[in-house]
């Protein structure tokens, strides 16, 4: 059995992760969190490690976190997809206000109040803004069009959900936030060259949107996206923290195994710090 990390562990495995050029290290932390670091500057995707879910609605995890919040005191940039409870996580982004204060957010317009009623300073929040690239340090970051079930837009026209497109360290990366698939998408991100694409698969059906439970692209979907886009590698995520908006993986890595041989996947283990190397490392 792999060694259970303490919170202490996880700070110093982040902080000590430096790479090459052309490589970028993943933490998979469930849902779809995931932490990311080329060289110096650590970026948290919608980090969702604490109990407020089932606090304020008795909905509990299938397993518990890694970390509580109040290990969060490296996040350089914390960017959110949107306003769902398991994508803004209000405990662990009172926690990160307070730990981590030079934290700088991004997030749909439609984010703000929700994050300064958390405790985030006005001035540390950029309103994510479909199509503008904004830089951190190493890394930059451009907010793409998502559709969860459908697009929605704030009353100034703003888009409500985003995925993201990071470069990092050298590194093309697309987190997809939830979404659907679109006409566009496939346009938008065969444009990009990406390296490596984290994909929600956990899909939706009748029960589940009866129950309010907005859908995402599945598993197949996925797969197909991550082919017609030319991602290099492709990895699932949103399948794993809910039991009753779950996915089985292994879907996905037997529909590209049956179909599409040659595209390259990493399905992450739980808490996994999973290390991408592109071609550029070896230029």
């Amino acid at each position: 059995m792999p060694m259970k990390r303490t919170p202490k562990q996880w700070v110093e495995e982040v902080n000590a992760s430096s790479l090459p050029h052309g490589a970028v290290a993943v933490w998979f932390i469930g849902q779809e969190s995931v932490i990311m670091k080329g060289t110096q500057t650590i970026v948290y995707v919608d980090p969702y490690v604490s109990d407020h879910l089932e606090n304020a609605a008795g909905i509990q995890r299938a397993y518990p976190a890694p970390f509580p919040p109040e290990t969060i005191t490296n996040a350089d940039v914390c960017l959110i997809t949107h306003e769902h409870a398991d994508h803004l996580d209000e405990g662990t982004i009172r926690a990160m206000a307070q730990n981590s204060p030079h934290t700088a957010y991004v997030a749909p317009a439609c984010c703000r109040q929700q994050l300064l009623g958390c405790g985030v300073p006005e001035e540390r929040i950029t309103d994510a803004i479909v199509g503008e690239r904004y830089t951190f340090g190493e890394i930059s970051v451009q907010p793409v069009a998502a559709a969860h079930e459908e697009m929605e837009f704030d009353s100034q026209g703003r888009h409500k959900y985003v995925g993201y497109l990071l470069e990092i360290n050298g590194v093309k990366v697309y987190h997809a936030g939830d979404t659907v698939m679109y006409p566009e998408l496939v346009d938008t991100l065969s444009e990009q060259k990406i390296d490596l694409g984290l994909l929600p698969i956990n899909g939706g059906d009748f029960f589940r949107r009866s129950n309010n439970l907005a859908g995402n692209m599945d598993y197949r979907e996925a797969a197909e996206l991550a082919v017609a886009a030319g991602m290099d590698t492709a990895v699932p995520l949103h399948y794993d923290v809910f039991a009753f908006n779950s996915e089985k993986p292994g879907h996905f890595v037997q529909y590209l195994y049956e179909n599409y041989p040659e595209q390259k996947f990493h399905v992450m283990a739980r808490f996994e710090r999973y290390i991408y190397v592109s071609d550029k490392a070896f230029r």
